[in-house]
């Protein structure tokens, strides 16, 4: 029996080659006691992520950080999922729950508030994230430069939320 760390591995194998019937094949061959645990149902997020599937993302995401608030991507996903669907502020309100849940909040977490703090208006509140981010990760000074979702930041005209 192959453990569920390997129907993992390559289930997001697949995901990477954006062969996500497969992804979701392997993800069925794991052992019915394993399929809700955090571990598996953020593959499952990355899958829907893949797909487009927002509401799917915001669903599983809010029950995986339910179970296991500390792990960061989840957190990514859902408010990434609510920014796809236009719904800026609560994808906002949702990283800043995140950074009191997550010990030590990665710079995307910064990044993504930036982004959604620009499409709100409060300029200032992304500055301030986007320098945060940057003096974390100085290579996604380039990615900002050209990111939509900052377009006010650069004196351009930002996207319809």
């Amino acid at each position: 029996m192959i453990p569920t760390h390997k129907h993992l591995d390559y289930a997001l194998g697949y995901i990477g080659l954006n062969l996500l019937a497969e992804a979701r094949a392997e993800l069925a061959l794991i052992k019915p006691i394993d399929r809700e645990s955090p571990e598996v149902l953020g593959v499952h997020i990355e899958l829907a992520m893949a797909k487009n599937a927002w509401a799917r993302v915001i669903t599983l995401a809010a029950q995986v950080t339910a179970a296991a608030p500390s792990f960061e991507r989840p957190w990514i996903a859902w408010a990434f999922a609510l920014r796809e669907k236009q719904r800026i502020a609560e994808a906002r309100d949702t990283l800043l729950r995140a950074e009191r849940e997550i010990p030590e909040p990665g710079a995307l977490v910064d990044y993504n508030l930036a982004c959604y703090y620009c499409l709100l208006g409060d300029l200032a509140e992304a500055r301030r994230r986007l320098k945060r981010a940057c003096a974390r990760e100085p290579e996604w000074k380039a990615e900002a430069a050209s990111d939509p979702d900052l377009a006010a930041l650069h004196g351009k005209n930002p996207p319809a939320p």
